[in-house]
């Protein structure tokens, strides 16, 4: 039987310092790439548009990534027919995805968290293009306890 997902989203800074750190700085160049996206374009283009764009940047970064990354699910032994697809799976170990909206609420953090669990990747990061400044919020997830941290 697996665990549920505790749903308190705690600071990873409170409980180590130091991989909060450690993840901060492996998550550098993706930020800098979602921030140069944002402020190049701007707010309120299609999601797809800042899809495109930092692909382009991810490349020039040299940044190993996938577009489009699908995980099936396991299910009793089987695999679930459905695919699930995030937006970009970089450096194999960070899920982006990407959103165009007025603001990031509980469903697209939820999709996100639902993302990590099941692909079981310990990082993820949310970036919204939308608004005026762009938000980008980052998750870490403790696959031994399924606690959820930001960090």
């Amino acid at each position: 039987m697996t665990k549920n997902m505790n749903h308190k989203l705690e600071l990873l800074r409170d409980h180590n310092k130091e991989l909060a750190l450690s993840l901060k700085a492996l998550c550098y160049t993706i930020n800098g790439c979602c921030q140069q996206v944002h402020k190049e374009l701007g707010p309120w283009l299609n999601e797809y548009v800042y899809q495109d764009a930092l692909e382009v940047l991810l490349k020039e970064q040299n940044i190993t990534y996938k577009r489009e990354y699908y995980f099936s699910i396991p299910f009793h032994g089987q695999i679930l027919s459905h695919k699930h697809y995030v937006d970009f799976l970089c450096n194999d170990n960070i899920l982006v995805e990407c959103k165009a909206i007025e603001c990031i609420g509980a469903e697209q953090r939820q999709q996100l968290w639902n993302y990590m669990r099941l692909s079981k990747t310990n990082i993820g990061i949310l970036c919204n293009f939308a608004p005026v400044y762009d938000q980008c919020e980052h998750y870490y997830l403790d696959t031994n306890t399924n606690q959820m941290y930001t960090f």
